[in-house]
């Protein structure tokens, strides 16, 4: 009995060891939702120079993402679409603070179908429904509250049911994409892979905080060389081409 026992306690420790080993070869990068693009084909293009690292992306909002690091979720690198949650992980005591760099940069522009008579945030109060993400978790939603709030018309729409909350600003892009939503404001990069609808006009920038993307890996992230490897990667001039070519403004 003892020795089955002796033996049961050492194929646990070699299974034990071997999930180790199995998440050490893995790379798990949380990244904000409207990175999404930008983050697949740059896992690509690294890939195709990295065959045997195996990176993991997990997409959701920024918000949505720290409150996950925060409880003990899995990730080595952590991009946010809004400085405040990068600071939050930061008191936190989640993310190794000389890691932390600006990653990119967006715009808010302001999408609907061309027949909507929308070409200003002046415009907005006449209109029925527009898709914002949820200001609470998602930065997207912020930046547009800001702008709203800027324009002094936030508190009334918000009152008169005229905001429809979505859970990121690509759920947003698709009320608007498909006319369930007169429009929405999402992020130029967004915008641009819209089917249905377009850009009606872009937020005026002294409206909200300029859009930043703060990129940092974690403390978890100790001891993964791959994870190293692929953020030296992501922060490098090496991936400025596709972000450019997909709309972002480089840091």
């Amino acid at each position: 009995m003892k020795k089955i026992c002796g033996i049961n306690i050492f194929v646990l420790f070699v299974v034990l060891v071997f999930i180790a080993q199995a998440h050490a070869d893995q790379v798990r990068v949380s990244v904000a939702k409207s990175l999404s693009n930008l983050c697949n084909n740059l896992i690509v293009k690294f890939q195709a120079q990295h065959p045997d690292v195996k990176i993991v992306p997990n997409f959701a909002s920024a918000g949505a993402l720290a409150k996950q690091i925060e409880q003990g979720a899995p990730a080595d690198i952590y991009i946010s679409a809004n400085p405040k949650w990068m600071t939050y992980l930061i008191e936190k005591g989640k993310i190794k603070t000389d890691t932390e760099k600006i990653f990119a940069h967006n715009a808010l522009v302001f999408v609907g179908k061309s027949s909507t008579d929308a070409h200003s945030m002046g415009d907005l109060r006449k209109l029925t429904r527009i898709a914002i993400g949820s200001p609470s978790s998602v930065p997207a939603g912020q930046y547009a509250k800001q702008a709203m709030d800027k324009e002094g018309i936030y508190d009334e729409m918000l009152k008169n049911g005229q905001l429809i909350m979505a859970k990121d600003v690509r759920q947003a892009l698709i009320y608007a994409d498909r006319g369930e939503t007169d429009g929405a404001f999402v992020y130029k990069t967004d915008a641009m892979l819209a089917v249905s609808a377009k850009i009606l006009f872009e937020v005026p920038r002294e409206f909200y905080n300029q859009v930043t993307y703060p990129v940092a890996m974690t403390k978890e992230s100790d001891g993964n060389a791959d994870a190293k490897l692929f953020y030296d990667y992501i922060v490098s001039e090496a991936a400025h081409p596709e972000m450019v070519r997909l709309g972002f403004t480089l840091p």
